[in-house]
């Protein structure tokens, strides 16, 4: 990949969140050129990038803006030939708090990164959906060509990004690919994810809180994902499809605590956290991903598996527990 890569101007937006700052990482590691878009503010603060090598930090070119703001959009994106788009507001609680600010956020900012990209005639376009847009299976495994079901006011907004994706796509000519992640996880996520706030409670209280026990997810490990995301740029002849991103294994939330809780080593309680339950009808009981498409179009298949991606997980805490607030519910 590193001849690809080497000095190829590209776009990060979300640079600083989950995924984006592995990207990023990735993409400096590979020898590009990456200019990485994060959410402006006071502070200077750009996110989980403060957490990437120093050699990666000073190699990059960083920009704060925000997405809603089409002129700074379309500054970040020009000279840029790749445009990774994974900027968004993500946290399904915040979305039943602040619809406006999510949609805004999701739809308004994906229609300028696509404006942007449409107008200055970029190579690919790489969006970032999520499997949320599936809602609770209808069927399983879950292809692509699975219903779109809005079940929270974060996964409708991410379902019309995907739609405005695939019009540009069809009316402009917008060489876009839609990647679609199913519960990523691995070092530096948010304790507002199920995986590191099962890890942080465990290692640090003797009890630990948690939502719905019986619903099932596909945990794929960042580094796949940041894989996918690669893959997707580089293939040919791809442009206007789109790719699930996950390993085709379900475990239900109860059964991951248990296992993070033995291998882990110390004996705690598991108590339900009414502030974790979504709304009835919101709840996305079950996720499994079929992910054939990926691995025949883009050549694509998940290598670390959830018991080593959990040992991984795990010792990245560890070291890195104070940058957690345990037990704090954020949304």
């Amino acid at each position: 990949m590193g001849s690809f890569w080497a000095d190829k101007k590209v776009l990060v937006t979300g640079a600083g969140g989950f995924i984006g700052s592995h990207l990023v990482e990735r993409l400096a590691g590979e020898g590009a050129s990456v200019r990485a878009f994060v959410r402006y503010n006071s502070r200077a603060d750009v996110g989980l990038l403060k957490l990437a090598p120093p050699e990666i930090l000073s190699s990059i070119e960083l920009i704060g803006g925000d997405l809603r703001d089409s002129d700074a959009v379309r500054k970040a994106v020009e000279g840029c030939r790749i445009v990774f788009h994974l900027g968004a507001l993500i946290s399904i609680p915040y979305s039943y708090y602040h619809p406006v600010e999510v949609a805004e956020t999701n739809l308004m900012g994906t229609l300028n990164v696509l404006l942007a990209c449409r107008d200055l005639g970029v190579e690919r376009l790489i969006h970032t959906s999520t499997s949320e847009v599936y809602g609770t299976a209808q069927r399983v495994p879950i292809d692509e060509a699975h219903p779109l079901q809005g079940q929270s006011p974060y996964s409708a907004s991410k379902i019309g990004a995907d739609k405005l994706a695939e019009s540009f796509f069809c009316a402009f000519s917008v060489p876009v690919v839609t990647v679609r992640p199913f519960n990523t996880f691995g070092p530096r996520q948010s304790a507002r994810a199920v995986i590191p706030t099962i890890i942080t409670q465990v290692l640090a209280r003797q009890s630990i809180r948690l939502g719905n026990l019986e619903t099932t997810r596909d945990f794929t490990y960042v580094d796949d994902t940041v894989s996918g995301f690669l893959c997707a740029a580089q293939k040919e002849g791809i442009e206007g499809m789109t790719f699930n991103l996950g390993t085709g294994s379900e475990i239900a939330i109860g059964v991951l605590a248990r296992t993070i809780i033995e291998k882990i080593g110390v004996p705690v309680s598991v108590e339900l956290d009414q502030e974790r339950l979504r709304p009835e009808g919101s709840e996305v009981m079950r996720l499994l991903s079929d992910n054939s498409r990926a691995r025949s179009q883009l050549g694509w298949r998940p290598e670390v598996g959830l018991d080593e991606g959990l040992n991984r997980t795990i010792a990245w805490i560890r070291e890195n527990l104070g940058n957690y607030r345990i037990g704090v519910y954020e949304l």
